[in-house]
C-alpha cells in the first residue's frame, strides 16, 4: 500500500494549494485529490480507516513521490490528536510548512470564516471571541510537536511571499526537499488558488437563491435598488480594518512567535521586517536546523 512521501501542513489560507498544484503539474510527483484529506485530524475521516488514506494514491505510479496537503494538521488547539495518529502510521514524513504574513493570515482567515457564517461579529470582537485566529497564525508554536516528533530536519519552512517573489526558486527548494531529483517548472498559467475579490456570505438556502430559475425571477421582480441593498449585507466589500488597539497586541504575540522561528532561521524576524526578510533568497538556509536541505 502506497503511503504519502511528503505532506504540506501549510498554515490555513496561507498558498498550500497554490504549491499542490504546482508539485501536481510536475512529472513524477503525485498529489491527493482530495487535497485536503485531513485524515489525521478529524475524527469523521479518520474513522474511514487507514485503507482509505492509503487508496488516495493507488493511482501513483511506482516510482512517483507522492504527497497530500492538509491545513487542519497545524490547527492546534482544535485537533489536538493529529501527531497522535500521524506518528504511528508514517515513521519520517517531509513536512513542508507553507506560512504569510501572521496578520495577513489572520485577516484572511477571518474573511474566509465571515463568507461561512462561522465568524459574525466584526474582525476586533471576533479577535477576542475566537481564538483560532491567532493561535493558527503562532507558527512556532503549531510547528513545536513536529519539531519534537520527527526533528527540525524533517520540516521545510516555506514562506507565501517567497513563492510570489521567486516561485521557481521556491518550488526548487520544495522539490529537493521532498527527494525529487528532476527538473521542475513553476507554470505562471495556473491561477493564483483560494482568491477572491468580492466575498459574500453563504446561508442556509442560498443554493436554491443562487437557481437560475429564481435567479430570473428575482431580476424580473425584485428592483434592482432593492436587490443591490440586499447584497450589501451579505458582501465583504472592503478588507477587514484591525483598530490600533488589536493592532498593537498583535504585534506583541506574533513579534515573540516569529522570534523563536527567526533564531532557527539565523535571521532576527518580526512583524515589521517580516517581507523583507523571508523574500530574500540570500536567507540562510545552511543553519543548525535546515542544514541538509
Amino acid at each position: 500500500m502506497r503511503k504519502p512521501d511528503f505532506i504540506i501542513i501549510g498554515a490555513m489560507k496561507s498558498a498550500t494549494s497554490t504549491l499542490h498544484e504546482q508539485l501536481a503539474m510536475q512529472p513524477g510527483i503525485y498529489m491527493s485529490t482530495p487535497k485536503e484529506p485531513n485524515y489525521f485530524s478529524d475524527d469523521v475521516q479518520y474513522a474511514l480507516g487507514e485503507g482509505w488514506y492509503n487508496d488516495l494514491f493507488k493511482d501513483a505510479n511506482r516510482l512517483d513521490i507522492c504527497g497530500e496537503s492538509s491545513t487542519h494538521y497545524t490547527k492546534l488547539p482544535n485537533y489536538p490528536r493529529t501527531l497522535e495518529r500521524m506518528s504511528k502510521m508514517l515513521s519520517k514524513p517531509k513536512l513542508v510548512y507553507v506560512m504569510r504574513h501572521p496578520i495577513e493570515r489572520l485577516v484572511s482567515h477571518y474573511i474566509h470564516q465571515w463568507t461561512q457564517n462561522i465568524i459574525k461579529p466584526d474582525i476586533n470582537k471576533a479577535i477576542d471571541e475566537f481564538d483560532e485566529l491567532i493561535e493558527y497564525s503562532r507558527y512556532t508554536k503549531q510547528l513545536a510537536p513536529y519539531f519534537q516528533q520527527y526533528g527540525h530536519g524533517m520540516v521545510l519552512p516555506v514562506f507565501a511571499e517567497a513563492l510570489r517573489v521567486s516561485p521557481q526558486f521556491e518550488l526548487s527548494r520544495t522539490s529537493k526537499f521532498i527527494g525529487y531529483k528532476g527538473a521542475v517548472v513553476w507554470h505562471d498559467e495556473l491561477l493564483e488558488q483560494n482568491t477572491s475579490g468580492q466575498r459574500f456570505r453563504t446561508f442556509k438556502g442560498r443554493f436554491i437563491i443562487d437557481s437560475k430559475l429564481v435567479t430570473f425571477i428575482r431580476r424580473r421582480l425584485v428592483p434592482k435598488s432593492i436587490r443591490d441593498r440586499v447584497k450589501q449585507k451579505l458582501r465583504l466589500s472592503e478588507r477587514p480594518n484591525i483598530n490600533a488597539a488589536q493592532m498593537e497586541k498583535l504585534t506583541v504575540i506574533f513579534d515573540g512567535d516569529l522570534a523563536l522561528l527567526g533564531e532557527m532561521l539565523g535571521v532576527e524576524l518580526n512583524c515589521a521586517n517580516y517581507k523583507r526578510v523571508v523574500t530574500e533568497q540570500e536567507l540562510n538556509w545552511s543553519n543548525k536546523y535546515w542544514g541538509n536541505q
